[in-house]
């Protein structure tokens, strides 16, 4: 918590980014983020199964056995996931149909099985339900960065429907036809946003660990010299002490 309140809310989600950062997700990420209608649907699924699931490892980390605990964690999520899908079918069936498979493997999202492993499972059910919304807030965002940039330089056009309706709430086109990068809407175009969004996170992170190493050692030289003064002073008064 106290990390939180240093970095800052939106500097947490960059340093912290499960996608960037981590590289958990990778998958879903890769595959879907041709359309922020993809990412906003996947990103609010995996949010609440991430809070969902992490509230309730945090419940039963005490009662469940170190042995098993693992094949519990999956088949809690897996239920959750279950749960998430029968309503996405039942009131987004669009979204649903568009986002297939990769619905079925929030399963076995790093993310999700992580979280429960490394955080929720030695935390109390606060701090585990808003690292839940943090890392799937953070996985949004990915999804969002990554879907802006190839719908808009791979087909030209930014455009939203509602998810419940499919009705289309905006479209605009960004670019004239005819100069679109065709290519970005592809596998290819997917990893070489993926790698550039990464290299950008990564650069991120050094200049500020580096700013921190400064600033650490700017303390420890002022501190250094503070004690040198300090002993100086103290010799001097020893000295005068002596001569009177």
């Amino acid at each position: 918590m106290s990390e939180t309140k240093k970095t800052g809310f939106w500097k947490e989600i960059v340093l912290n980014n499960p996608v960037f950062g981590l590289y958990l997700g990778c998958c879903s990420t890769l595959g879907i983020t041709t359309a922020i209608d993809n990412a906003i649907g996947m990103g609010m699924a995996v949010i609440i199964i991430l809070i969902m699931s992490n509230i309730a490892v945090s419940l039963i980390a005490k009662i469940t056995p170190d042995e098993i605990h693992i094949p519990v964690y999956i088949v809690l999520i897996a239920t959750l996931v279950t749960i998430v899908e029968l309503l996405m079918q039942a009131y987004m069936p669009t979204m649903y149909s568009t986002l297939g498979a990769f619905v079925d493997l929030i399963v076995v999202n790093c993310i999700i099985l992580g979280r429960a492993e490394a955080y929720a499972c030695s935390h109390n059910v606060a701090e585990s339900a808003r690292d839940g919304f943090m890392m799937g807030f953070a996985y949004t965002m990915a999804l969002l960065a990554m879907s802006v940039i190839r719908q808009i330089f791979g087909t030209g056009v930014l455009s939203l429907s509602n998810p419940f309706t499919a009705q289309q709430i905006f479209a605009v086109r960004l670019i004239p036809e005819g100069y679109e990068v065709a290519f970005l809407t592809s596998q290819t175009g997917a990893f070489l946003c993926f790698a550039c969004l990464a290299a950008a996170v990564t650069a991120y992170k050094n200049s500020v660990a580096d700013a921190q190493a400064a600033a650490e050692k700017a303390a420890k030289l002022e501190a250094a010299k503070k004690a040198a003064e300090a002993k100086k002073a103290a010799a001097a008064a020893a000295t005068a002490k002596e001569a009177a």
